[in-house]
């Protein structure tokens, strides 16, 4: 669910403070985690 009134309008790709949010997987549209990472740690 996306809750950041920045991605509703735009995207977290297009906030200036994209690089600074802490909360950008959590009430923005960013992607929590790339899929090859999680599939790395799970073969571990």
């Amino acid at each position: 669910m996306t809750l950041c009134p920045i991605a509703l309008v735009a995207s977290c790709a297009k906030c200036p403070a994209v690089s600074v949010c802490p909360l950008k997987t959590v009430i923005g549209d960013a992607p929590k985690a790339p899929a090859a990472k999680a599939q790395a740690t799970k073969k571990q």
